[in-house]
């Protein structure tokens, strides 16, 4: 009798579904989450306005890192590091949904589908790319009480550097949360490494009258690079500590760095004990 080879005793390959499309539908997922949840959309915008208002009229004309435009009220000077408060507050928080996404076996899911971990990883930091860059220009609207009056042209360079930051931020935030099952633990990461990162970043205050110690942290963190690009933009008039060219090329390379280290971590074999 003749034997007949079927279809059906051939080993199914996977068919994975390529790139594009499942970074895109978990972009999407990340930005219907978010804005379905107001209490975090108006917390991430009031805690860094708050913290510019109070702080600022506080020091008022107390500090001044200068005479020209920017330099006269601490307003003006706080300005930048409040904007760049509310992308890092976005990013690194936004990135807490891998940890929900654990929990819940959603990334199980993800997992187990033909897709390939790098559209994971895309989809997840672009959609906290996309909240972040987002919340941040939404709080140019206060910019004319910090004196500063922009171009269209202005206002799409900085929402260029926005964005950089952002997607830096974004993917060390997917990069901590990966490993991690606890929400707790995450926090504790970013009160402990994160908030520190935003007050050496001369957001507070000026690089130049730093101490020495201080003066090469400060040199040495990427944010620092991002407060002064925005500074660049917002006030040009203003003295910098950082040409725009080398800070900006500075933050294409920390969001290189850090989307190659949350690929790294996607990638990485992990072994769970069995319950």
């Amino acid at each position: 009798m003749a034997t007949h080879t079927t279809a059906l005793s051939r080993p199914v390959e996977p068919v994975s579904v390529g790139l594009a499309l499942p970074a895109f539908t978990l972009w999407w997922r990340e930005i219907v989450r978010f804005y379905r949840q107001k209490a975090r959309v108006v917390g991430v915008l009031a805690s860094p306005l708050v913290f510019w208002l109070v702080i600022g009229s506080g020091f008022g004309t107390s500090f001044r890192s200068g005479s020209g435009p920017g330099q006269q009220h601490y307003l003006d000077y706080f300005y930048p590091g409040a904007l760049i408060m509310i992308v890092l507050f976005t990013s690194i928080f936004t990135m807490m949904s891998v940890i929900d996404d654990r929990k819940e076996g959603f990334l199980l899911s993800v997992l187990v589908a033909p897709v390939p971990r790098s559209a994971i990883v895309l989809g997840k930091v672009l959609g906290g790319t996309t909240l972040a860059t987002v919340q941040g220009m939404i709080f140019l609207i206060f910019a004319p009480f910090a004196g500063v009056h922009l171009s269209p042209f202005q206002v799409v360079l900085v929402a260029i550097v926005v964005f950089l930051v952002s997607f830096a931020l974004t993917a060390l935030g997917f990069s901590i949360a990966w490993p991690m099952d606890s929400t707790q633990a995450f926090h504790g990461i970013v009160n402990l490494f994160l908030i520190p990162l935003w007050l050496l970043s001369g957001a507070l205050f000026p690089l130049a009258g730093a101490s020495g110690w201080i003066r090469v942290l400060m040199q040495l963190n990427p944010l620092t690079y991002g407060v002064e690009a925005l500074r660049a933009l917002l006030y040009p008039e203003a003295p910098l500590t950082f040409p725009l060219s080398s800070a900006t090329a500075t933050l294409l390379l920390f969001s290189l760095v850090m989307f190659a280290l949350a690929l790294l971590m996607a990638n990485r074999r992990t072994t769970r004990p069995a319950a």
